[in-house]
């Protein structure tokens, strides 16, 4: 029960309570008014009554952070989110919210914060200068998410009553749809290709709508071109782990249950902080069958044969990983190799600017057109969670569909012979009532004479 008490001109709201620590504490609540200490007096008694009520408690945003980085981040999040996360409490939270109350966290103080942030100067991290002064909607989105997400367990733990994050006003994130090659293009970037790696990976991007991680991560074993596979188009491939770069301190928090295999560093790079390491792929709809083109089989079995006397040539100083995509002594081929191998295609060949990840949206593209629309089908070779991420994030609409739109219209349509002398109806023309002429010259000598005089002056002429 709740008691008001009054001194010095204020009202007081006391009631008793228990923290986190089972202890029972005493709390006093100061009201301007008797109806506001009364009104929160009914209010502590309601959620007491029914167990809804949250105890006061002097969390800060920081120390409850910390509790759910380590209770709810290490189990959920892959090392590369936990990087990302930890960065964002590190360098844009804790700075700006860090000190504050979680109790004192309200929605319009973190609609505050989220203006506080777009006028937040992004920081530079051993000379690396961000590409922006300062921080862009879309960054201050995925603070906001985070932010929403860890809230919500504070709600969980009864540590605040609800979410001030449910409902931010956020700044508008101008989203321009990622620009993609056509089918022309993809072919001319083939045909101009001379790096046998990056033509596998585009192959393999395109027709099988691989992310960029998971090509360099292929093993042969994953791999399925025998002679009985393709002759009965049952060539495919086996997505199961993708490769990455992670930090050994995430490593050393998170655990290595996600990690299939870390590669040794090289002895240029003995002292570094980060590892490369085959693992499972961020998502369970990641892990997939994908079956390929009949090309893509046969570009794949020569390529396993150029690999293969790269082995016999260079003998014991080959490190053979089976990676299908790897350098030229064996070692696991990084991303950058790809990215920038990709981007020497683009200046060379003169062609549009996209990132090696549009080839994927290309294929995604393709495919809904080829199989008329088959989100579900289309969905199984990208391993998306959600239907709607193919449908939202990749069906581009192209120029020369729309074209073919009107063209099939003319077609089904106006190529009827019935239709084809049909013009658009002349305007209606409002047919003279003499009857009501004369009745109105009757009634009028003015206009009767002003009409008489009008005929003889054009007689005149």
């Amino acid at each position: 029960m709740a008691s008001i008490k009054r001194r010095r001109g204020k009202y007081h709201v006391v009631y008793y309570y228990f923290n986190e620590y089972g202890e029972k504490k005493q709390k006093w609540e100061s009201f301007n008014t008797e109806a506001e200490a009364k009104h929160r007096k009914a209010e502590i008694e309601y959620k007491q009554g029914n167990r809804t009520f949250i105890s006061p408690n002097k969390t800060t945003v920081s120390a409850f952070l910390d509790d759910f980085v380590s209770l709810y981040g290490v189990k959920k999040w892959s090392p590369s989110t936990y990087e990302a996360n930890t960065g964002l409490i590190r360098n844009y939270i804790a700075p700006l919210l860090g000190d504050t109350l979680m109790q004192d966290v309200t929605t319009i103080a973190a609609d505050r914060f989220i203006t506080t942030l777009q006028r937040t100067k992004c920081p530079v991290f051993k000379n690396r200068y961000s590409k922006t002064e300062y921080m862009t909607p879309a960054n201050i989105e995925r603070i906001n998410k985070l932010l929403r997400c860890a809230f919500k367990q504070a709600v969980r733990w009864d540590i605040v009553a609800k979410n001030p994050f449910d409902n931010t006003t956020l700044p508008k994130v101008k989203r321009k749809p990622r620009e993609i090659w056509d089918a022309a293009t993809i072919r001319k970037a083939l045909d101009e290709c001379k790096d046998g790696r990056l033509y596998v990976a585009i192959n393999l991007s395109f027709a099988c709508s691989l992310r960029i991680g998971e090509i360099v991560g292929l093993t042969w074993d994953n791999i399925h071109i025998s002679d009985a596979d393709i002759a009965n188009d049952n060539a495919y491939l086996c997505v199961e782990k993708e490769l990455a770069r992670v930090k050994e301190s995430s490593l050393a928090i998170l655990g290595e249950e996600e990690i299939i295999k870390k590669f040794p560093r090289t002895m240029y790079l003995e002292n570094a902080s980060t590892v490369i390491v085959l693992k499972t792929p961020k998502t369970e709809s990641s892990v997939r069958k994908v079956w390929m083109p009949k090309t893509v089989a046969y570009i794949l079995r020569e390529w396993k044969d150029s690999q293969d006397k790269q082995k016999e040539f260079l003998g014991d100083e080959y490190l053979d990983y089976n990676l299908v995509v790897a350098l030229p002594n064996g070692r696991p081929c990084e991303e950058t190799v790809i990215s920038n191998a990709f981007r020497r295609l683009k200046r060379d060949a003169k062609l549009p600017n996209v990132v090696f990840h549009s080839l994927r949206h290309s294929s995604t593209t393709y495919k809904l057109k080829l199989n008329h629309g088959d989100i579900k089908a289309t969905q199984g070779d990208t391993g998306h969670s959600q239907a709607d991420m193919v449908t939202k994030v990749y069906a581009h609409i192209l120029d020369e569909d729309r074209k073919v739109n009107a063209q099939k219209f003319e077609s089904a349509f106006y190529a009827n012979p019935d239709l084809r002398s049909v013009k658009a109806p002349d305007e209606p023309q409002t047919a003279l009532d003499v009857q009501s002429i004369i009745v109105q010259l009757q009634q009028s000598p003015e206009l009767l004479s002003a009409l008489t005089s009008l005929i003889s002056n054009q007689g005149c002429k």
